[in-house]
């Protein structure tokens, strides 16, 4: 039984890269549902088991992050199909959408402003203060 779709955080948007556009260009350009490619780096200086992530056009657009980077990149190692697609730019890079053993990856139901204004992160009653007579 296949494993389900699983969306992985997409991390060093503010890294230069070699040549080319700049991450968070290459960020700007991908709608969701665009082809990813996730590409593993054994040589890589700094982690072993990193695993690039490319957009449609071939431009970086960042890394797996390191706890997830061994578990995929074992598994493309291994030979298991892994099928990417990009799902939303974040703050911090962007998210991507993986299906696996050949499954079409998908996307889930895009998030509204109302969600994101509601979200756990936000006070949802920013004007809520203290009763003065139950002090805590």
């Amino acid at each position: 039984m296949p494993r389900p779709s699983l969306s992985l955080a997409v991390v060093g948007a503010d890294h230069p890269n070699p040549k080319g556009p700049t991450r968070r260009f290459g960020i700007s350009l991908c709608r969701p549902g665009d082809a990813i490619t996730l590409r593993r780096e054994p040589r890589n200086r700094v982690d072993e088991n990193a695993v690039a992530v490319f957009d449609s056009r071939g431009i970086q657009i960042g890394y797996l992050t390191a706890e997830r980077a061994p578990w995929i990149g074992g598994m493309i190692a291994n030979g298991r199909e892994i099928c990417a697609v990009f799902q939303e730019p974040t703050s911090w890079g962007a998210l991507i959408r993986v299906g696996f053993d050949g499954d079409e990856p998908a996307l889930p139901e895009a998030r509204t402003r109302q969600d994101v204004e509601q979200s756990e992160f936000v006070d949802p009653d920013p004007e809520w203060q203290p009763d003065q007579d139950w002090p805590d």
